[in-house]
């Protein structure tokens, strides 16, 4: 009887402990920083909270999130955002079965890539309704105004969708009509307002690392905003008109035409 009882504690504990690794391999990042209302799913989210692959993220009115994977990778959730973890994946160990795959639904966020994007660059997939984006160790940002624009800080970003694929570089801006429309650079001067003041605040978020981040490194808590040069870069309100005066359009862009 006793041997029998013991016999089930064991199992309990192995139940239990079966339980907390599951929970551990898909836990896919922390809640860094973050003000107002923010939900995962239904539920209240709060600094320091662990967000699961598969969680849907959403934004209320002047609220914000930053988001930090677990291999180092950082997300910026401006206001009015809706963002989904698709499939995230990261064991340092086994880079062969990295994922980094999310959906941007409405709303604005900024990326700065980790681990997974630096060790297979086809393994990070950002989509919006009217293209996915792909990275090569990037820091850039997205805001849904129908219009989809894009502004790219540091590394590139390739847009594709039915019409091609467009390859944005640093300092450069983007706009994705529709699912069907190849993705054409824009001037910085004809960056919407309303996506104009969704990278500006996002630029100005304290403890993000502007310039990409090294595999497996921390987020700076030094870096409390970002430097001039970096906000012209990644279009703030104020800086576009002067970073399109003294540079005119710097995108550097490819394009070919979509297979069939």
């Amino acid at each position: 009887m006793q041997q029998q009882a013991i016999l089930r504690t064991l199992g309990w504990v192995v139940i239990a402990l079966g339980a907390a690794f599951a929970t551990a391999v898909q836990a896919a990042a922390n809640v860094q920083s973050m003000r107002g209302s923010v939900q995962a799913g239904t539920q209240q989210v709060n600094p320091n909270d662990r967000i699961t692959s598969g969680a849907t993220i959403t934004t209320g009115p002047g609220s914000q999130a930053v988001l930090r994977f677990d291999d180092g990778q950082v997300v910026v959730l401006n206001e009015n955002t809706t963002f989904r973890i698709i499939d995230f994946r990261f064991r340092k160990e086994e880079p062969r079965n990295d994922r980094s795959v999310f959906d941007l639904l409405r709303g604005a966020l900024r990326v700065v890539s980790g681990a997974v994007a630096s060790r297979s660059q086809a393994s990070f997939q950002l989509r919006v309704p009217q293209a996915t984006i792909g990275i090569r160790g990037t820091d850039f940002m997205v805001a849904i105004v129908n219009p989809a624009i894009v502004s790219v800080g540091t590394g590139s970003v390739g847009v594709s969708n039915a019409g091609g694929t467009t390859v944005f570089g640093a300092g450069s801006f983007g706009s994705v009509a529709s699912s069907s429309a190849l993705p054409v650079a824009i001037s910085a001067s004809a960056v919407p307002p309303a996506a104009s003041a969704a990278f500006s605040s996002m630029s100005a978020v304290p403890g993000v690392v502007a310039g990409g981040m090294a595999p497996g490194a921390g987020v700076s808590a030094a870096a409390s905003s970002m430097s001039v040069p970096a906000a012209v870069l990644l279009g703030t309100a104020v800086a576009v008109g002067v970073a399109a005066a003294a540079n005119g359009d710097n995108a550097t862009t490819t394009h070919h035409p979509a297979t069939p």
